[in-house]
């Protein structure tokens, strides 16, 4: 079998499927593309209607035996099904759903903040070529061009708030994990909230437990190992358009 994992910087959904992907032994060719200069849409991967019309529009692609496929807490799960070692999603059915609607409300909610959040304070260069989605090009259009709508950016610095606060509460019974062993759900909250105490610091204020949390994904190794990845000094603030416009308020 032969797997492919083309990525961008570690942050966001390709610091997520990188570490999945360490974290349980898969062999996968890794391949660097800039997604900030939206390479994933002008012909450096294998592209079909799913990629095109992904939930996040930018991120990491993994293709195996020439199969694409996108959307990072989707992939992960793929990993974790192929993969060696412990499981990154409980056993449990319903000890699995709430892992899987955690990680809908950090694909609805804060990756959609952060990536705003994160674009006005450092835009992409130029639209790239052959996007497919109108909604995406339009957004890429925007971000390029510093349209940023105060309104918005209030509203996307309210959610991290809210996203922390819900992290702190979670970890608020002395759980190291957020849902239980380590798993997808640390990864992808990680993974977007990495960048965001430079950028919105009041929401991480008298947090202590998310915090802690932080500290403790980043020092996994397999996050570590991602991380080295880095091209850039700042990886957490490397940022494309790319997570749809949230659905969730």
């Amino acid at each position: 079998m032969t797997t492919i994992l083309y990525h961008g910087e570690p942050n966001g959904p390709s610091l997520t499927v990188l570490a999945a992907a360490f974290e349980k032994q898969v062999d996968v060719t890794l391949e660097r593309i800039d997604l900030a200069a939206g390479e994933r849409h002008a012909g450096a991967v294998p592209r079909t209607m799913e990629i095109d019309l992904s939930i996040e529009g930018e991120g990491p692609v993994l293709v195996v035996d020439g199969t694409p496929m996108a959307d990072s807490v989707f992939v992960a799960c793929y990993l974790d099904d192929v993969g060696a070692g412990a499981p990154l999603r409980p056993a449990d059915p319903y000890a699995r759903w709430q892992t899987m609607a955690w990680c809908r409300y950090v694909i609805e909610r804060i990756a959609p903040a952060a990536a705003y959040i994160g674009l006005s304070d450092a835009p992409p260069r130029a639209v790239p070529p052959g996007i497919a989605s109108v909604d995406l090009a339009d957004r890429w259009r925007a971000a390029v061009e510093g349209q940023v709508d105060q309104a918005r950016l209030d509203d996307s610095r309210s959610k991290i708030a809210q996203g922390v606060d819900k992290v702190e509460a979670q970890l608020a019974d002395g759980r190291d994990w957020l849902m239980g062993d380590f798993g997808i759900a640390d990864l992808e909250s990680y993974a977007w909230l990495a960048g965001m105490p430079r950028l919105v610091p009041d929401a991480f204020a008298a947090h202590p437990r998310t915090s802690a949390w932080l500290d403790r994904v980043k020092a996994r190794p397999s996050v570590a190992r991602a991380l080295a990845l880095a091209t850039t000094p700042v990886p957490e603030a490397a940022w494309a358009p790319g997570p749809e416009i949230n659905r969730w308020g």
